[in-house]
């Protein structure tokens, strides 16, 4: 079991607790200190993820804690530097976390009782210390990798029947043609969002209301269009457009690679602010779609009767910049590889699944509409089903990415213990008696 040294979670139960805990020293690497209440704030985070609590539990947090007080000790006598922006970027990352868990910036500052800069000066000392400790054990790993040599002889010293099984997977390849946005459909979503606005300013509605009713955003739109954020969180139109604004004045209309936007300022401090805003995405006439399906149809019908080849079919009718250069291979963005398994699926994009469960190995289904999941435009997409691999137990030849990757993982655990050891024999580390019978992978005790 593996803890984070402050987790987003251990973050927020560190605010909320205070450090009540009857504290005393149990544990000291170097100049640093384990503290009991650093591990029962990484207890309440471990109960809060479900595992079950045990003596076991314990000691596994203390030698995760130790390892990277380790690291940090080291850190520091090689003179590793964090620089203030890493940890301005590392703190504002967990903080949005955080405000994600809670509901916004604006209810952190209240139900904590500290305003956000307050926070950010209280936990500065530890985010460092928590990045010094990464940037040393990426330089124990360096540049990592592994030969084929390596990868072959990793994969023979596993049992045949230790091998992991390997759960269906397929390729996927589509053709998409998305109709163009005109300067009418722009004027046409510009003109809707300036009655909005009008609506708002002169007759008097709820700007949140009018963000849930209309707002194109579905991150914000439930929300009433709130966003809490700091300077540089935001594409450039949008905050060079708020940090113009007076607390509860409404911005003009203007655009962004997203669309068109109103804004409301709610509360700004220094760099940080709250907004409310509303975005219109230009989206186009009806017409356009059906040109589109048509021209989708066209393919389809060319590609049935052999007319064309499937890479030909790419670079004639497609326009989708994600996948027309690479013969319409979509590549999973969640394991960043081409394979997808059926979770994977389920949770990008269900529409590929039921187009394609039916279909063997060379398939390509009818022209469809399509959404794509990141930008939200609209299209029509043929989709083929490239290949198919059926479960089976890993083996070189069908899985040498996921082989390759669990070499690199058993080197690099391989190198930290030797690291670690080596580093225990040379520090100075005292644990208290309690933790005597933890059963350690490194040898702290030095016995």
């Amino acid at each position: 079991m593996k803890f984070i040294f402050i987790s987003c979670i251990s973050l927020i139960t560190f605010l909320s607790t205070g450090q009540q805990v009857i504290d005393k020293v149990v544990a000291q690497v170097g100049e640093n200190i384990v503290l009991k209440s650093d591990i029962e704030a990484q207890k309440i985070q471990a109960l809060q993820a479900g595992v079950e609590l045990s003596k076991d539990t314990e000691c596994s947090i203390l030698e995760e804690l130790m390892y990277q007080y380790l690291l940090l000790n080291q850190a520091k006598l090689d003179s590793i530097e964090i620089s203030d922006a890493q940890v301005d970027a590392e703190m504002e990352s967990k903080l949005r976390v955080i405000e994600q868990q809670i509901g916004g910036r604006k209810k952190l500052e209240e139900f904590y009782g500290k305003t956000v800069n307050q926070i950010k000066k209280e936990f500065r000392d530890i985010i460092r210390d928590q990045l010094l400790a990464k940037e040393m054990e990426l330089q124990i790993v360096g540049d990592l990798d592994v030969s084929p040599r390596e990868v072959r002889a990793f994969y023979n010293s596993i049992p045949k029947d230790s091998l992991p099984l390997i759960n269906m997977r397929m390729k996927f390849q589509q053709i998409v043609y998305y109709p163009e946005i005109t300067s009418e459909d722009k004027l046409r979503a510009f003109k809707k969002l300036e009655e909005i606005r009008k609506a708002i300013i002169e007759d008097g509605k709820s700007f949140a209301t009018q963000a849930r009713i209309h707002s194109d955003d579905p991150g914000t739109a439930s929300k009433g269009g709130e966003i809490s954020g700091t300077r540089g969180m935001m594409v450039a139109p949008f905050e060079a457009a708020l940090f113009r604004l007076d607390i509860g004045e409404i911005s003009e209309v203007f655009e962004t690679e997203y669309g068109y936007h109103i804004v409301q300022l709610i509360d700004r401090k220094g760099d940080d602010y709250t907004v409310r805003h509303i975005l219109i995405i230009p989206r186009f006439a009806n017409d356009a779609l059906e040109k589109a399906a048509l021209k989708m149809d066209t393919c389809y019908q060319r590609l049935k009767k052999n007319e064309i080849t499937w890479d030909e079919a790419v670079r004639i009718y497609s326009n989708d910049v994600e996948t027309k250069e690479n013969k319409g291979l979509i590549i999973n963005p969640i394991t960043g590889e081409q394979d997808w398994d059926m979770e994977d699926l389920g949770q990008v994009d269900q529409q590929i699944y039921l187009l394609t469960k039916d279909m063997e190995e060379g398939d390509i289904s009818q022209p469809n509409l399509y959404t794509n999941f990141i930008n939200r435009k609209q299209g029509v997409r043929i989709v083929r089903l490239m290949q198919i691999k059926p479960p089976h137990r890993a083996n070189l030849k069908d899985d040498y990415t996921l082989i390759q990757q669990a070499a690199k993982n058993e080197k690099k655990m391989r190198i930290i213990k030797e690291w670690t050891e080596q580093k225990i024999k040379s520090t100075y580390i005292q644990i208290d008696n309690y933790y005597n019978d933890c059963r350690f992978k490194y040898n702290w005790l030095k016995k």
